[in-house]
């Protein structure tokens, strides 16, 4: 009879260890879909997979804190084409909006030519395709009104 009594406790606790197991896992390997406020886009998220979720997660956060060589890394994040493409533009405008245009152009001063055509389509997407002020729609807004220094800096350079 102990010995039965034994098992079944046993088996009570493999069971709430594999639940457990299962949450926990369930709740690691879920994809990040905003950083720091920063919306990342559904149709980004349905062409990474979880390794890339987890470094873009790394490269937002790097770039909201000024670091050129993460923007220059998010400019060159794989976005698959398409709609992914238009989140790209969509991150890279919020995060303009969140450290201001003036530290955005900080790190833009330190990119090459080539990145800034990059940079400047993205811009031109996030602002046009993003719900950059959070109500829902579109915005259709045009860089050169939006950010006038930063896309004075940015055609100059290049």
């Amino acid at each position: 009879m102990l010995l039965v009594n034994c098992l079944g406790k046993i088996s009570r606790l493999m069971k709430f260890i594999f639940l457990l197991l299962i949450i926990v896992t369930t709740f690691i390997s879920c994809k990040k879909d905003n950083v720091k406020g920063v919306i990342i886009g559904i149709n980004l998220i349905e062409h990474q997979s979880l390794s890339e979720n987890k470094r873009l997660d790394t490269i937002i956060k790097s770039t909201l804190k000024g670091n050129h060589n993460s923007l220059r890394r998010l400019n060159h994040f794989p976005c698959n084409g398409g709609a992914s493409c238009y989140d790209k533009g969509y991150i890279i405008t919020q995060i303009i909006y969140k450290m201001k245009e003036n530290q955005f152009i900080q790190m833009v001063e330190k990119l090459d030519k080539k990145e800034l055509y990059g940079i400047e389509e993205y811009i031109d997407t996030g602002l046009e395709y993003g719900d950059n002020d959070y109500d829902g729609k579109m915005d259709n807004k045009d860089f050169k009104n939006e950010f006038p220094t930063l896309y004075k800096i940015i055609t100059e350079k290049k």
